[in-house]
């Protein structure tokens, strides 16, 4: 029997909240009726997964739960087997520690095995903070680039922001970034030191929850804005206008 004959189950990306939101506020309905059928999972972190699906889910039997881990830690040999309830016909689930799968997640490489063996990839609808930013900053959402991490030495760290303000500038496109969560002030300084006064700086964090706080303004105009983000989970957008 061929691949395409076989009958295999579904993976579903299922998005994480960003925080202690209220789950009604952030999904909908559908995630939790994927949820309440699936067994198998695929997470970033045990702990945080059953969290997560108890929070969704709370009658759910976390004993019925089967969850295999896929972090810095896991077995690269391993990986192959992770989808194999797929292969028995079971529907699956693929959790990131927040926000979307795939996205600035190590869950991509799952994804790419599920259609590498021809089992139907489901996204559903969720939370991601990198979309949440950019829809609020005000910048380019035509063209935009996620970087994630810029580099922690100050002056690799120096050129590379310099580096990507020249093509903000020159391919008018908004420039996304993190940062560890309790480096964020040190980094927001770094971009206010290093861009051009004029190049637009957008901070936000704690997206979706009641403590949220998003607010683009130049890097001269964030010399005189005091806001605590130390240890908050956060998004940095900059663009650069011609």
């Amino acid at each position: 029997m061929s691949d395409a004959e076989k009958k295999y189950g579904k993976l579903y990306l299922i998005p994480v909240g960003l925080g202690d939101s209220v789950p009604d506020k952030v999904f909908p309905p559908l995630n939790k009726n994927i949820i309440e059928n699936i067994d198998d999972f695929i997470v970033e972190n045990e702990k945080s997964a059953r969290r997560f699906i108890k929070q969704i889910l709370p009658e759910k039997s976390q004993q019925s739960l089967r969850l295999k881990g896929l972090n810095k830690f896991t077995d690269p040999a391993e990986i192959p087997t992770f989808l194999d309830a797929a292969k028995e016909g079971k529907n699956m689930g693929l959790l990131s520690e927040a926000g979307c799968p795939g996205v600035a997640d190590p869950g991509a490489e799952i994804v790419k095995l599920a259609h590498r063996y021809n089992i139907q990839v489901v996204p559903l609808i969720g939370p991601s903070s990198i979309l949440l930013a950019m829809m609020a900053s005000g910048m380019n959402g035509q063209s935009f680039s996620f970087h994630g991490y810029l580099p922690i030495d100050k002056k690799e760290r120096k050129h590379e922001i310099k580096q990507l303000e020249r093509i903000s500038a020159e391919k008018n496109q908004a420039q996304i970034f993190i940062e560890t969560p309790y480096r964020n002030t040190k980094f927001l300084e770094d971009l206010v030191q290093n861009l051009h006064p004029t190049t637009r700086i957008c901070v936000a964090c704690d997206l979706t929850l009641d403590s949220e706080f998003i607010k683009t303004a130049t890097a001269s105009e964030w010399k005189d804005i005091n806001t605590d983000l130390h240890k908050r989970p956060a998004i940095f957008i900059i663009q650069k206008d011609i």
